[in-house]
């Protein structure tokens, strides 16, 4: 490889570990929901704000964070970011109340969406443009193992028996590559567009010669003056533009796409993933690593959808998997609709000696068809503070079900997904609209996205708690299904085709 390539790939794989850190933050409060839940004597909805949180002061940060990086430089607030997780692991580890802990995770909140917006912007003003769309890949990719790092991380701390901290350790190991970033970040210089944009033209050549070669820098930096210029003489449209009956088809298609990748539940299981097993009965080490496979399900999957995307086409690739996740949705609420409640006396004689066992008496031999009916007599036999605190393992000990077929649910879910709405979505967002407004509309269907997904993390626990487990994922498949047929009504292939051809297609004059 050549020195120039070396540069570029090595320097993007350090920014890359904002990616990385980004999805492990996002992801490693799944193995401590449990935990908090009960530590903290959570409401169901205080449970889903403590999980929602990161992704409202997320929201937050990828608004502000692209206007900061053109007045501090990308690089400084890839360091921002990177030190912002850093504190977040150490203070969500030690938070002694949950209020803190919340205010731990959103200072996070704040790294993950400024690593989002920032990380691929570097990379694409760096690299050269024969090999940007495989090195901003990078980024993509590394949010994906990071979350299945979360994940397996999880796992191991749960294995090493640490009791009632794990779930402390679980938060706090996240500061060890946060501080890695930090210091890896040194060696990173500045994007040579932000250069340019301040007039230090001569330190952008050195950066471009590093990264391109030193034969191309005269015509790369001419024409990176020459964007810079022009984007300057054009004002940024307004927003009510995006509302224009001739943007109509575009924004629709951008809004049911953005609405589609969140209200289908994909947070709900990367976030709960554990719960979700445990409501299972497979008990909660079981749970962790089955979690694990969630996390290498949805690294593969999206390795998959990375070598289909340009050759089967965004349309059917976005049918197909959304299909899928319907048709997962409805066996896991199958699944949970056939299972059955009891309590044998061979059960209550095996349960911890924290539960009041005795209390139960009433319940014994008893069967339940639903968990909502189970959690009721539950509710009314040991009271509110105790059935709160043992629901879970209770749930688990009950339960006649069909763990494989909740595991096969599940992970054809996260397959689908992954090949589909997680990598197509943003795809087609810089696809469907045209050149003058592509900015201001990714932002808008982009903040409609994260808030269908912090409202999905916030209310996932109580619908649990209040709808059951059947009819929430019976939920999360009507919506595939109602977003299928509008997708396949209303998207066009847009594979093969220049932006120009599909601002013709798209867009009326």
């Amino acid at each position: 490889m050549a020195r120039a390539n070396r540069f570029s790939v090595v320097t993007s794989a350090i920014v890359a570990l904002g990616g990385f850190l980004m999805g492990f933050d996002a992801s490693v409060i799944s193995g401590v929901v449990g935990s908090i839940e009960t530590q903290f004597q959570l409401s169901k909805i205080e449970l889903g704000w403590g999980v929602a949180s990161l992704s409202l002061s997320a929201t937050f940060a990828m608004m502000v964070s692209g206007p900061l990086s053109d007045r501090l430089g990308r690089r400084a607030v890839l360091l921002l970011a990177a030190t912002l997780f850093l504190l977040s692991a150490l203070a969500s580890a030690l938070a002694p109340t949950f209020s803190l802990l919340v205010a731990a995770r959103m200072l996070g909140g704040l790294g993950v969406g400024a690593a989002l917006i920032i990380a691929p912007m570097y990379i694409a003003e760096l690299a050269p443009p024969r090999v940007r769309g495989r090195l901003v890949s990078i980024n993509q990719l590394n949010i994906v193992i990071g979350i299945s790092a979360a994940f397996f991380s999880n796992y191991l701390i749960l294995k090493l028996g640490l009791g009632d901290n794990a779930w402390r350790w679980m938060l706090g190991v996240e500061a060890v590559p946060a501080l890695a970033y930090v210091l890896a970040l040194a060696f990173v210089p500045e994007s040579p567009r932000w250069l340019v944009m301040r007039d230090r033209k001569a330190e952008a050549a050195e950066v471009l010669a590093k990264a391109g070669g030193e034969k191309e820098v005269g015509a790369v930096l001419a024409a990176i003056e020459g964007s810079i210029r022009q984007e300057g003489d054009k004002p940024r449209p307004p927003l009510r533009t995006l509302f224009s009956p001739g943007l109509r088809l575009a924004l629709l298609i951008g809004v049911t796409v953005g609405i589609l990748q969140q209200i289908t539940g994909i947070n709900a299981v990367f976030f709960y993933a554990p719960m979700i097993f445990e409501q299972s009965g497979i008990g909660t080490d079981a749970a962790f690593m089955q979690a694990v496979l969630v996390g290498l399900t949805n690294l593969v999957f999206t390795i998959v959808a990375m070598v289909l995307i340009d050759r089967l086409g965004r349309r059917l690739l976005l049918l197909g998997g959304t299909a899928g996740i319907a048709i997962c949705m409805f066996v896991l609420a199958y699944g949970f609709s056939a299972a059955r409640y009891t309590l044998d006396s061979e059960t209550l004689a095996e349960l911890p000696d924290t539960i009041p066992a005795a209390a139960l008496e009433r319940l014994k031999d008893r069967t339940f068809e639903s968990d909502l009916a189970f959690r009721e007599a539950l509710h009314t036999e040991l009271g509110e503070a105790a059935a709160n605190e043992h629901e879970t393992t209770l749930v688990a000990a009950a339960i006649d079900i069909n763990p494989t077929l909740i595991l096969i649910a599940i992970l054809g879910f996260v397959a689908s997904f992954a090949v589909s709405l997680g990598p197509v979505m943003w795809v087609l967002f810089s696809e469907i609209f045209p050149n003058t407004i592509r900015g201001v509309a990714i932002s808008f269907v982009g903040l409609i996205n994260s808030a269908v997904s912090f409202g999905v993390q916030l209310i996932f626990p109580w619908e649990l708690a209040t709808l059951g487990n059947a009819t929430t994922f019976l939920i999360f498949g009507g919506f595939a299904v109602l977003g299928l047929v509008i997708v396949a009504r209303i998207l066009p292939e847009t594979r093969g085709k220049s932006l120009e051809e599909l601002e013709a297609a798209l867009v009326k004059a």
